[in-house]
C-alpha cells in the first residue's frame, strides 16, 4: 500500500472511532436519549401545607441556575415537624451534590476528550484537503462520505461542551443551596423551643405595653371604600357596638331617616350581608335622622320630632334613659347638608359618647357635648365656628370632631375641632365618595373604621391614624 493510502487508513481508523465514541456517549451526556438530567423549574417541591420548597429557574440571561428557597409559615406547635422537612430536603440535596459532583467527573474527563477529538477533527480537516487531487476517484469518494457522516455530529459535540459547562455552574448552585439550607437549619436550631416561645410571648408584652403609651391618634388619611352591602331606601344607618368583645359582632341596620321604628339584628357581618337576621326590635319610639349610635349593648337615638335622646338597651327591649338636649335644634332646622332630620348626630369614639348639634345660642354653629352614656347628663360642651348647616357629615376621632365638606362628589374631611384644646384647623383629607350621597358616617374605635350608608350602600372605609408616645405630661 503506497504511503498516501496508509495516511488514508490512519485518517479512516480515527475517524470510526470518533464516530463510535460520539454515537454512543455523547447522546447520553446532551440529552439525546431518556437518560439526560433535567433542568426543570421544580427540583424538589414539598407541598406549600406540609412546608418548604426549593425552586430553581432554568437558566438566567448568563447561563447560572438560580435557585430560590421558599420558608413555610412560622408555627411553634409545628416547630419539630418542620425542622424535621428541612433536614430531609437538606439530605436531597446533598444527595444531589453528589451525584452532581459524579457527574462533573464524567463530563470533565470527557470534556477534554472532545477537545482532544475536535482537534483531531479540525486536523482531518485539513489532511482531506491536502490529499485531494492524489487519491483515486474512488478512494476521494469514500473520504469524502466518510467527512460527510461526522458534519451531523459537529452541533451535537457543541452542545455537549454547552451542557459541560452548565453542570459545571449547575454544581456551583447546588454548593450555595446546601449553604443556604444548612443556614437555615441552623438558625431554627439556635434556639430551644420554649426559649423561642418566652421571647415571642415577651415581644406580645412589649408590643402591648408600647401600644398603651400610645396617645389618642390624628386622622391623616381615608381609603376604600369597601361595599359591604346594597339594601334599603337612600337613606338609613348601619353599626357595630365598638365597646363589643372580640367574638361579639353584632349588626344592627335602621332603615330610612324618619317614620319608622324596627332595629334589625344580625349575628355577624357575614348574617348581614347574606340577610339572616337573628332578631327584629320595635322601639317605643319612631327616631329622626340617621345619625344614631350602639354603645356598650344600648341605642341611642334622636326622638322624632324633639331634641330628646333615647337610650334604649337591647338586652331588656327597655328604655333606660331619655334627656332633652338643651337649645339643640331639631326637626330640620339645623341638619347637615342633605337634610333628613339629621339636627342631632350621636357618636361614639375611644373617650366616650357624644352628640353634635347647633343652637340659636351658637348661631346655628355646631357645638359638641359629651354625654354620661348612663343618664345622658351633658358633662361637657364646646362651641366651635362650624356652621351646621354647611357640614355634609361629621365623626369623633380621639375626642376630635372631623367635619366633611359635602355629602356628594368631591367630599373631604375640611374642617377638625380638638375638644382637648379647644382649638381648631381646616384640613384636607379627601375619600372617595364612590355613589354620590353620604347620609350617615360615624367612627367605630374598635374597628377603626368609617361606617357609612352611602345612596342605599352599606360601605366601610379604613382610617390612617397618626399616634405619638405620651409623656409624663400627658394625662
Amino acid at each position: 500500500m503506497s504511503p498516501p493510502l496508509l495516511k488514508l487508513g490512519a485518517v479512516l481508523s480515527t475517524m470510526a472511532m470518533i464516530s463510535n465514541w460520539m454515537s454512543q456517549t455523547l447522546p447520553s451526556l446532551v440529552g439525546l436519549n431518556t437518560t439526560r438530567i433535567t433542568t426543570s423549574d421544580t427540583l424538589t417541591q414539598i407541598s406549600p401545607k406540609e412546608g418548604w420548597q426549593v425552586y430553581s429557574s432554568a437558566q438566567d440571561p448568563d447561563g447560572r441556575c438560580i435557585c430560590t428557597v421558599v420558608a413555610p409559615e412560622q408555627n411553634l406547635c409545628s416547630r419539630d415537624a418542620k425542622s424535621r422537612q428541612l433536614r430531609q430536603l437538606l439530605e436531597k440535596v446533598q444527595n444531589m451534590s453528589q451525584s452532581i459532583e459524579v457527574l462533573n467527573l464524567r463530563t470533565q474527563r470527557d470534556f477534554q476528550y472532545v477537545l482532544k477529538m475536535e482537534t483531531q477533527m479540525k486536523g482531518l480537516k485539513a489532511k482531506f484537503r491536502a490529499y485531494l487531487g492524489s487519491l483515486n476517484t474512488k478512494s476521494e469518494q469514500e473520504l469524502k462520505e466518510k467527512m460527510d457522516e461526522l458534519l451531523p455530529l459537529i452541533p451535537v459535540l457543541e452542545q455537549y461542551k454547552t451542557d459541560a459547562k452548565l453542570i459545571t455552574q449547575f454544581k456551583e448552585e447546588i454548593r450555595n443551596l446546601s449553604t443556604v439550607l444548612t443556614g437555615i437549619q441552623e438558625e431554627i436550631g439556635a434556639y430551644d423551643y420554649e426559649e423561642l416561645h418566652q421571647r415571642v410571648l415577651s415581644l406580645e408584652t412589649r408590643l402591648r405595653d408600647c401600644m398603651k403609651k400610645l396617645t389618642c391618634g390624628k386622622l391623616m388619611k381615608i381609603t376604600g371604600p369597601i361595599t359591604v352591602k346594597i339594601s334599603g331606601t337612600r337613606f338609613g344607618a348601619w353599626m357595630t357596638d365598638p365597646l363589643a368583645s372580640e367574638k361579639n359582632n353584632r349588626v344592627w341596620y335602621m332603615d330610612s331617616y324618619t317614620n319608622n321604628k324596627i332595629v334589625r339584628e344580625y349575628k355577624s357581618i357575614a348574617d348581614f350581608v347574606s340577610g339572616a337576621e337573628s332578631r327584629t326590635y320595635n322601639l317605643p319610639f319612631k327616631w329622626a335622622g340617621t345619625n344614631h349610635v350602639v354603645y356598650n349593648g344600648s341605642l341611642y337615638f334622636n326622638k322624632y320630632q324633639s331634641n330628646i335622646i333615647i337610650k334604649y338597651s337591647f338586652d331588656t327591649g327597655r328604655v333606660l334613659a331619655q334627656r332633652s338636649l338643651e337649645y339643640a335644634g331639631f326637626h330640620n332646622v339645623y341638619p347637615y347638608t342633605w337634610g333628613g332630620f339629621s339636627d342631632i348626630d350621636l357618636m361614639a369614639d375611644e373617650i366616650g359618647l357624644w352628640a353634635v348639634y347647633a343652637t340659636n345660642q351658637n348661631a346655628g354653629n355646631i357645638v359638641i357635648s359629651q354625654l354620661n352614656q348612663d343618664t345622658l347628663e351633658v358633662l361637657k360642651s364646646w362651641s366651635t365656628g362650624y356652621p351646621k348647616r354647611s357640614a355634609g357629615e361629621s365623626f369623633m376621632i380621639c375626642g376630635t370632631l372631623y367635619v366633611t365638606n359635602s355629602h356628594l362628589t368631591g367630599a373631604k374631611v375640611y374642617y377638625s375641632y380638638s375638644t382637648k384644646t379647644s382649638t381648631y384647623e381646616y384640613t384636607d383629607i379627601p375619600f372617595h365618595n364612590q355613589y354620590f350621597h353620604i347620609s350617615m358616617l360615624d367612627y367605630n374605635a374598635r374597628d377603626r373604621a368609617l361606617y357609612a350608608w352611602n345612596n342605599g350602600h352599606q360601605v366601610l372605609f379604613n382610617v390612617t391614624l397618626f399616634h405619638v408616645i405620651k409623656t409624663e405630661d400627658d394625662t
